[in-house]
């Protein structure tokens, strides 16, 4: 049985890396928002907009311990799940978890090309975007650094390096 989780910023590449994890483990794969709005037929920005982050928090640890009873999985989660309630040390428990490190700039990169609404930081400017990103990652890497693997992505800012981030997992994780 295998179980790996994903944690990282938003724009880290947890997806798109992740379901290329899963492709070559062999293993099924699921993106925690995505199997929020699955469940709840509604897009996690609007849960943000009409119930608040509170509630969003609250239904996410609910999800994340269904999806992290799954066996044979890679799961990517949002970029604030590991920071709230006993949500990291549960991850822990369950899986092998993965931190996708990226520095500051390479991840406003990402944003700012991204084609997803993300509710924390909908309209900020570049230089607004990344000051958020580096005091939101300040916050956030206490959390993120209890992850039982690390890996450095921040070169790898491209599709075509995808596969030389799966090496270096799978080495990572030894499978």
């Amino acid at each position: 049985m295998k179980r790996i989780i994903l944690i990282g910023y938003m724009g880290a590449g947890k997806t798109t890396i992740g379901r290329q994890l899963a492709l070559a483990l062999g293993l099924q794969f699921y993106d925690l928002d995505w199997y929020i709005e699955m469940r709840y037929h509604t897009k996690v920005s609007d849960i943000f907009a009409n119930e608040g982050e509170a509630h969003f928090r609250d239904l996410e640890r609910r999800m994340l311990h269904e999806v992290a009873e799954f066996e044979d999985v890679v799961i990517s989660c949002g970029g604030g799940t590991p920071c709230f309630g006993d949500n990291m040390e549960y991850m822990n428990q369950q899986a092998e978890t993965v931190y996708l490190k990226l520095e500051p700039e390479v991840l406003a990169m990402h944003l700012s090309m991204g084609r997803t609404v993300r509710p924390l930081i909908l309209g900020k400017s570049g230089d607004e975007l990344l000051e958020h990103i580096k005091k939101s990652l300040a916050e956030r890497e206490p959390f993120y650094s209890q992850a039982k693997h690390i890996v450095d992505v921040s070169l790898m800012d491209n599709y075509e390096k995808i596969s030389i981030t799966i090496d270096l997992l799978r080495k990572e994780l030894g499978v």
